[in-house]
């Protein structure tokens, strides 16, 4: 990750001192119905082509995505097979590029059959699967003219075949049925019949693949529904949304079993007029979409580039070992870029602008300044609170909306002010709730220090039975003290108001020696830097399940989401939470602004938004906004950590 961050160094001084270079490619705007065959035949190159600039778009292509587009290339069309299979053994500095070289074929080729390298890095001595491919030129035929397309020169283990033949539509049998019954999306299966329309006929003939992957294209509509694979969807997301597993999906839908693809037609139980949504609670914006002009955003992060060295990278890593600040900015950046994949994916554009604010508030105050910022839907940043502040005052006359991304400090920003992070107050007043509704029957216990008097006194007014326990003069307990406290029989919880690392300690180790047999779990309304104090160990905060209230939540390594694996694949480690706050906050943005026309617009929701590791609920504060939302975690006994609420 080193490497790539001083690669994004040296990336952003190069865009503050040359301009782009002009290249020979076309960009091309995705029309409904298109595929990346009709598109590749369009333009007249080949559909690897196109996946070579644009390889998400093996993973599917929607309206409104933009592909890169190579003005001269091969004019065959062609589809591969797998024919057989070469064993290759990696040598030192071998790397998935050059391998792939090696054999003419791509890198997601070699990771199809060698799937640990989706999550895995290539090591030295590994012994992988090589597909040995064969070419099929795909000859299409004018039905108008009858005349065959140009097939050019054709390699001497190339085939020439037409790949589709007509199927007759029969009752109960839908669009949705025949694509799954032939393996292709509904998009590509009405670029092949563009007289399609938006119900079939019994007895129309479609123009359909040769190869059937299921033998029916009806399927009993009081059991089951179709749904159509989106973008970046797993099964872990389906799993989410649908309470189904693996297993359960491929055993309706066999052919998933090498993995889920962007439109591909699942047969699905039905879930009813409950929705399928995990939490009815959550809203999930990726399918309110209907806004799709442009996005602009401006990102404003203290990258501090005149620090940056041209020709030293021993000097670059040295900056990066000493600048805690600059770090964050590029885990943070790092997130950003993806939001934006994420969202494009999404069929939304994004014009996306960086700032590099050097950390003061007077190169905020320049940039503004110097800028235009009349098209702009958002600003995320400045990562400083009085800074994001400041931009916030400079731009309420534009009324651009200014996200401050990761503190929660109160601010007296403008009306056009977004708090992202939720308050100390809020998450307080979250942690007292949850206490409130499951304390019923509990022997709570209060202990506080001095200069904790006021939560001492919320705590004892809220729970008038609870049994209150003060420090000694030292400012530690005796483990009479805590025993003299416990109830025998009911669970024993115990409220721990410090921010002091000494007394903290001094009570987790004295409630984890009591007796096995004496049920007691830790809780505090304010999870501050004391629980990071060296000698806490997570292991005896596991063992009281000690439970607080967060901003964030982690993410399952075992279940890793679409964005943890994808960041994974592209930088080589797992995200952290500047990342992944990076991620969340612009995606929630983009999302909002792609349902709406503007930002304040997208404000009130039926329930709050929720990404990888935070979510959002945005309510009026003072002249600006404030985002309630935020997490209930407990130390689970495997030391994962667990949302209760």
């Amino acid at each position: 990750m080193k490497g790539i961050k001083i690669g994004f160094l040296l990336f952003f001084v190069a865009l503050t001192t040359a301009a782009a270079a002009q290249t020979s490619y076309k960009s091309h705007n995705v029309k409904q119905g298109e595929t990346v065959y009709s598109i590749a035949k369009q333009y007249g190159v080949t559909e690897e082509a196109i996946y070579r600039l644009n390889p998400d778009a093996r993973q599917g292509i929607q309206e409104n995505n933009i592909l890169i587009i190579p003005s001269e290339s091969d004019q065959t069309n062609y589809s591969e097979q797998v024919v057989d299979f070469k064993r290759h053994r990696v040598k030192r500095k071998e790397t998935l590029f050059s391998i792939a070289k090696k054999y003419g074929v791509t890198v997601d080729d070699i990771k199809k059959y060698n799937k640990r390298l989706y999550s895995e890095e290539l090591r030295k001595g590994d012994k992988i699967m090589i597909p040995v491919l064969t070419r099929t030129v795909v000859v299409t035929t004018d039905t108008n003219t009858g005349n065959t397309g140009n097939t050019g020169t054709l390699p001497d283990n190339t085939t020439v075949k037409d790949t589709t033949k007509v199927h007759t539509v029969l009752p109960k049998e839908t669009k949705y049925g025949i694509a799954r019954k032939y393996g292709i999306s509904i998009a590509e299966l009405e670029a092949l019949n563009p007289q399609i329309g938006d119900t079939l006929q019994m007895g129309a003939v479609l123009k359909v693949p040769q190869n059937e992957v299921v033998a029916d294209a009806t399927v009993d509509d009081s059991l089951y529904d179709f749904y159509e694979v989106q973008p970046k969807e797993g099964f872990y997301r389906l799993k989410v949304k649908f309470g189904l597993t693996e297993d359960e999906i491929v055993a309706l839908n066999p052919y998933a079993k090498d993995g889920l693809k962007a439109g591909m037609i699942l047969k699905l139980p039905k879930m009813g007029d409950a929705g399928t949504e995990a939490s009815a609670n959550l809203v999930n914006l990726e399918y309110q979409i209907s806004n799709y002009d442009t996005k602009k955003l401006v990102v404003m992060l203290p990258f501090d580039l005149t620090k940056v060295s041209r020709d030293s990278v021993e000097a670059n890593e040295d900056l990066l070992i000493n600048s805690r600040t600059l770090n964050i900015a590029l885990d943070f950046y790092s997130g950003v870029l993806m939001a934006a994949d994420f969202a494009k994916d999404k069929g939304l554009s994004v014009d996306l602008q960086i700032l590099d604010t050097e950390g003061k508030s007077s190169k905020v105050s320049q940039l503004i300044a110097q800028g235009n910022f009349d098209e702009v839907d958002a600003v995320i940043g400045p990562l400083f609170q009085k800074n994001a502040t400041s931009a916030s005052n400079a731009l309420r006359r534009a009324d651009v909306p200014v996200l401050s991304p990761l503190s929660n400090q109160q601010a007296n920003g403008g009306r056009n002010f977004f708090n992202t992070v939720p308050s100390e107050a809020f998450l307080e007043a979250r942690m007292m709730e949850y206490l409130q509704a499951n304390s019923a029957g509990k022997n709570m216990i209060i202990i506080a220090d001095a200069k904790k008097a006021r939560e001492k006194n919320m705590l004892r007014n809220a729970f008038p039975n609870a049994k209150v326990l003060d420090p000694r003069e030292e400012q530690f307990l005796y483990v009479v003290d805590i025993q003299d406290q416990l109830d025998p029989i009911a669970d024993n919880w115990v409220v721990l108001a410090s921010d002091n690392p000494v007394l903290v300690s001094n009570v987790i180790g004295l409630l984890n020696g009591l007796p096995p047999d004496k049920t007691v779990r830790l809780f505090t309304l304010d999870k501050s830097d004391a629980y990071e104090f060296e000698d806490i160990q997570n292991s005896n905060l596991a063992r009281l399940k000690f439970t607080y209230p967060s901003v964030y939540r982690s993410f399952d390594y075992d279940n890793p989401e679409a964005f943890v694996t994808s960041y994974k694949n592209k930088y080589g480690v797992y995200p952290n939470r500047f990342a992944i706050r990076g991620f969340d906050v612009t995606y929630d943005c983009l999302l909002r602004l792609g349902m709406s026309e503007s930002l304040y617009d997208a404000i009130d929701l039926d329930g709050e938004t929720q990404y990888v590791g935070n979510k959002f609920y945005y309510v009026r504060s003072g002249s600006g906004y404030a985002n309630n939302a935020g997490y209930i975690m407990m130390y689970g006994e495997d030391l994962k950590l667990i949302e209760v609420e």
